[in-house]
């Protein structure tokens, strides 16, 4: 029997994992492109209805979601940094397959990540992820606070006053929760000169850049188009926040209704004293 108060985990150090199939980036042109994607465990919803009538889906294994990832998968090919929310890390109603690593050999990524977040045992295993074909300098696991089952992946690109620092996570729903978690984010991000934020916030942007912890830090929204619901979008959540040093060169919701939100990407350039100082990090193994 799984216990409801498991001990909270605490923050720390972590390695990604390596697949050796993968296809690294040089990033020889400077530019870096993202995708921010809630899969929703690979379940494919296309009305309000069917958070009812496919709720059994986040409990039991069905026979489509195996396209689904494999769609998400083809997707991803074309990415150099891809932050994942909703994943399941390998438990009965994904077939036991931890999605992250199935997405990180589909997709050809080189390096992977997944933050369990809450562990059900053999129900379920809810987890956000990272795919990259850049090397990480370091990376950090940290629980977010409020109730236990939200976390944050911090990515250091580069080195020294010149590296990058890529926050993935997954907020909250409540208002009050998420402003303690993004307050804790600002401060692992403070001193750090270059940004990115990416992720499903469950707010708007103008919450964000405006009103929240982060308001300080003089970052750019450049998605506005609604992510939410997929069929039907009318809310932007999920967002790509970038520090204004990094140039941005094109944003865009993606068209692709395979879970309940819609994919974010992006691509950017960075600066050519960042790309100098980060190519020995940036470049493939």
């Amino acid at each position: 029997m799984i216990s409801r108060w498991q001990p909270r985990r605490l923050a720390g150090t972590c390695a990604p994992q390596v697949n050796a199939g993968g296809a690294s980036d040089c990033l020889d042109d400077g530019r870096i492109r993202l995708l921010s994607f809630n899969i929703q465990v690979g379940i494919n919803t296309q009305r309000y209805h069917h958070y009812l009538t496919r709720s059994w889906q986040h409990l039991l294994p069905h026979a489509g979601r195996a396209g689904n990832l494999q769609r998400i998968g083809a997707l991803l090919r074309d990415y150099d940094l891809v932050a994942l929310q909703e994943a399941d890390g390998g438990s009965l109603r994904s077939g036991y397959i931890n999605q992250v690593e199935h997405l990180a050999h589909l997709g050809e990524f080189p390096y992977w990540y997944q933050q369990l977040n809450r562990n059900l045992g053999h129900l379920a295993q809810h987890s956000n992820g990272v795919l990259s074909r850049l090397r990480p300098s370091a990376m950090e696991d940290h629980p977010l606070p409020g109730p236990p089952g939200r976390g944050a992946i911090l990515l250091r690109l580069g080195e020294d006053e010149e590296a990058i620092a890529v926050v993935i996570m997954h907020l909250a729903l409540g208002a009050r929760t998420r402003t303690r978690q993004l307050a804790y984010i600002r401060e692992l991000i403070g001193d750090y000169r270059h940004q990115i934020l990416m992720g499903d916030m469950n707010t708007h942007a103008s919450d964000l850049l405006q009103y929240s912890p982060l308001r300080d830090l003089g970052l750019v929204a450049p998605q506005i188009a609604a992510t939410f619901p997929s069929w039907r979008p009318q809310r932007c959540l999920d967002h790509i926040l970038l520090s204004p040093e990094l140039q941005l060169e094109r944003c865009e919701v993606l068209s692709q209704p395979i879970s309940d939100h819609l994919p974010v990407a992006v691509q950017i350039r960075l600066p050519t004293s960042l790309s100098r100082a980060t190519t020995p990090m940036l470049h493939k193994p």
